[in-house]
């Protein structure tokens, strides 16, 4: 991969990550067009994704920042119930259980961690499939078309303004859910994940806030299974110095990109996106057919 591609597919994560349109869709379309090789397979990726991860870090660090307290106190109780477990197992006088779910913060990070579950399961099970498949034209145009379904049906669902107070543990496990078939190329995380927050009945606010934070969990657990295969790899396939640069392009210009899409999600405007969508997977098709008559 040279310099100047490495920049390009930087620029393009930053825009099309938190805009819905499928970052992982149009980073294939981009090494399908400029005959992009990463040596390291989806690693550079991979490593695209946690610059704009930074970004999530940025706009939402305040509850990232709880979310963390609350996580490592829900870990301390779980462990004092698991003590107290034991001990009534002899004890005559039965102790109490901490209860966990003590606040709404709390709830939230219980409903991260189911949500995160099915995501991390689809994403181990679907890993070989998606490298065999992030180079199809066909698929990923498949997978943009069904983005801009995804999008034009977002659009059409009221607020019903549930927000976190509201919201139930099978809500978090249907949104895992969601995320996890976004591993595909062309399938868009936050169009997916925001459309089935809404479907549950999520307030608009609330639908984009949970989908960006629960990316978090996501995309480290998809760091650390590219991680496991640097031994058998040659890396990215990129220098370090074109890494960087691309990694903090997309840093910031995804930072301005997740402005964007919350004040789209509030005012219903995905309408250009989902017709963007359909057009570039009707394109991608069309090449793709063209190709294999060639």
């Amino acid at each position: 991969m040279s310099f100047f591609q490495a920049i390009l597919m930087g620029i393009v994560q930053g825009l099309t990550e938190f805009l819905p349109v499928s970052s992982s869709g149009h980073l294939a379309l981009i090494k399908n067009i400029f005959g992009v090789e990463t040596d390291g397979g989806i690693l550079f990726d991979v490593l695209l994704h946690v610059a704009t991860l930074i970004s999530v870090c940025a706009v939402y660090y305040k509850d990232l920042l709880a979310i963390v307290m609350d996580f490592f106190a829900i870990c301390g109780d779980c462990i004092a119930n698991i003590g107290t477990f034991f001990r009534n197992l002899s004890a005559i006088d039965k102790k109490s259980y901490r209860p966990i779910c003590t606040t709404t913060k709390r709830k939230l990070v219980v409903m991260l961690m189911i949500s995160t579950i099915p995501t991390g399961i689809m994403g181990v099970l679907l890993d070989d499939i998606v490298e065999g498949v992030s180079g199809n034209l066909l698929v990923v145009g498949l997978c943009l078309i069904g983005t801009g379904g995804i999008l034009f049906i977002s659009d059409l669902i009221e607020n019903r303004g549930k927000k976190a107070r509201e919201a139930n543990f099978g809500d978090a496990m249907l949104v895992g859910i969601s995320q996890g078939f976004a591993v595909l190329p062309g399938i868009s995380r936050s169009g997916t994940t925001i459309t089935a927050c809404l479907l549950c009945g999520f307030d608009r606010k609330f639908a984009v806030k949970y989908s960006f934070i629960m990316s978090v969990p996501a995309i480290l657990g998809a760091l650390i299974l590219e991680l496991f295969k640097l031994p058998g790899s040659d890396g990215t396939g990129v220098s370090a110095g074109a890494c960087i640069v691309a990694m903090i392009l997309a840093a910031v210009i995804g930072y301005f990109a997740l402005r964007l899409v919350n004040g789209l999600v509030v005012k219903r405007r995905f309408k250009p996106f989902w017709i963007y969508c359909l057009s570039v997977g009707a394109i991608a098709i069309i090449v793709f057919l063209i190709k294999l008559k060639i």
